[in-house]
C-alpha cells in the first residue's frame, strides 16, 4: 500500500518506531526463533534478550528492579490486570477510586465492575483538567481496594501529581495504588523507586516501540494475582509464551526513550503551534491547564465548527490529527474528557488533538499552522453560507 507522504501530528494515539527498533526485533523471527522457557541455547539466548529488555525497561520508569516490570500485551491489559488483580488480592474490598477523565480502560472497566456489584467514586476535574486532591482522599474508605488515577491524560496533556497523590494516599489507606502511565512514559521522567505507587502501566508503541506490547510495574512486597492462567512465564506472574520479538523492540525504545531531553524542544514546537492557531483564528480555545501538561500536546477547541470536518480536510492535506482518544475516534460524542470538564458542546465537537514526537520539525509546524487556519476558515464560511 503506498501512501503520501504525511505529516503526523497524532504521536498520542501512536509514534513511528525508532529504526533501531525494527532492527533488533528482526533477528528474533528467523534464526533467534526458540522459546525463552526452552534450556537448549535458542531458549537461553532468548531469555537473555528478555532479560536486557526488562532492565531497559526499569531503567525507563525508574523501578527499583527490573523484576518489577511484567511484560503484557499492552497499556490495556496492564491496565485491567492492576483493577482486577486488586480486587482478586482483596475480595472483602469493592470500592475503587480514580477519576472521571481516565483512559477507556481504566474508564469503560470500572462502568463494568459497578455493574457487577463494586462502588465507583469518580473524581471530577475542573475547567482546565485539574484534579481536585482534597475530594479524592475524602473519598477514600475502609473498603477501597485500588485508588487508579493516570500520570497524565491523553488528551488534553494535564500532568497529575501522582507522586503527591499516592504519597497522600499511602499515609490515609493501605488500598493498592495505580497510575496509567501509557501516555507519559518517553515525555517526561519518571521515578517510581522513589513513588509510593504500587502499579504503573505502560504501552511500548507510545514510545516508539511495537505495538502489542507492553508492562505493568508492580513494586516488590505487592502480591497481584494473574488474570491469565497457564504456564509460568514472568516470574509465575502472566501465564502465555512471551512475544519475544515485541519485548525486544519495547527493551530497545524504552532505552531510547528514556533521555527525555529532546522532549523541551518538542514543548516548543507545540507551544508555536498552539500560540500561533490561538491568535490566527478566532473563537478558538485551549482545552486543559497551559502549564503542568505533557510537551507534546496541544488540545483546541475551533468552536462553531466540527472536528470531524476538520480532521477529515486535513488528513485530505496529509496531515494526521485527531478529535480526541483513538481508543473512540469512531464516535460522534464530545469525549467524555471534555464533558468532564464541562467544555461547552458548541467548542467540544470542535477540539482536535494536535500530539507533537521527537521526529516532527519546524517547517511542519509551520504547514499545519497554515493548513489548519485554512481548513478552519473554508468550514466557517460554508457554514455561513449554508445557514
Amino acid at each position: 500500500m503506498t501512501m503520501q507522504k504525511t505529516i503526523y501530528f497524532d504521536n498520542n494515539a501512536t509514534t513511528r518506531p525508532f529504526p533501531e527498533v525494527a532492527e533488533a526485533m528482526a533477528p528474533f523471527l528467523s534464526g533467534l526463533f526458540g522459546n525463552p522457557s526452552s534450556s537448549h541455547q535458542i531458549g537461553r539466548s532468548v531469555r537473555q534478550a528478555i532479560g536486557d529488555a526488562r532492565e531497559s525497561v526499569a531503567g525507563l520508569i525508574g523501578a527499583a528492579a527490573a523484576d518489577e516490570v511484567v511484560f503484557t500485551s499492552g497499556g490495556t491489559e496492564s491496565d485491567n490486570w492492576a483493577i482486577l488483580g486488586a480486587l482478586r488480592a482483596m475480595p472483602e474490598r469493592r470500592h475503587i477510586v480514580t477519576t472521571a477523565v481516565e483512559h477507556e480502560a481504566v474508564r469503560k472497566l470500572c462502568d463494568r465492575l459497578e455493574l457487577e456489584g463494586c462502588e465507583v467514586t469518580r473524581i471530577g476535574v475542573d475547567d482546565e483538567g485539574r484534579l481536585d486532591i482534597a475530594e479524592l482522599l475524602e473519598s477514600l474508605r475502609p473498603d477501597t481496594a485500588v485508588v487508579s488515577v493516570m500520570t497524565a491524560n491523553n488528551e488534553t496533556g494535564v500532568i497529575f501529581p501522582i507522586a503527591e497523590i499516592a504519597a497522600a494516599v499511602r499515609e490515609r489507606s493501605d488500598a493498592l495504588i495505580h497510575s496509567d502511565g501509557v501516555n507519559a512514559a518517553g515525555k517526561i521522567s519518571i521515578d517510581l523507586e522513589q513513588a509510593a505507587i504500587d502499579l504503573f502501566s505502560i504501552s511500548a508503541h507510545k514510545f516508539h516501540g511495537p505495538k502489542g506490547v507492553g508492562a505493568l510495574y508492580i513494586r516488590r512486597g505487592v502480591e497481584l494475582p494473574g488474570i491469565a492462567v497457564g504456564g509460568g512465564q514472568e516470574g509465575g506472574r502472566r501465564a502465555g509464551t512471551e512475544a519475544v520479538h515485541q519485548i525486544v523492540g519495547m527493551g530497545v525504545a524504552a532505552r531510547l526513550a528514556s533521555d527525555v531531553s529532546m522532549m523541551s524542544k518538542i514543548a516548543e514546537l507545540r507551544d508555536r503551534l498552539e500560540g500561533e492557531l490561538l491568535r490566527r483564528v478566532a473563537n478558538t480555545f485551549r482545552n486543559g491547564a497551559a502549564g503542568d501538561r505533557l510537551p507534546n500536546t496541544a488540545n483546541i477547541s475551533f468552536a462553531e465548527t466540527n472536528g470531524e470536518a476538520i480532521l477529515a480536510l486535513l488528513d485530505e492535506a496529509g496531515i494526521c490529527v485527531s478529535t480526541g482518544s483513538a481508543c473512540n475516534a469512531e464516535t460522534q460524542e464530545a469525549s467524555a474528557v471534555l464533558k468532564a470538564m464541562e467544555i461547552p458542546y458548541s467548542r467540544a465537537m470542535g477540539s482536535i488533538r494536535f500530539s507533537l514526537g521527537r521526529f516532527n520539525t519546524d517547517d511542519e509546524v509551520e504547514k499545519v499552522i497554515a493548513a489548519t487556519a485554512d481548513t478552519v476558515e473554508r468550514l466557517r464560511k460554508l457554514a455561513g453560507a449554508e445557514a
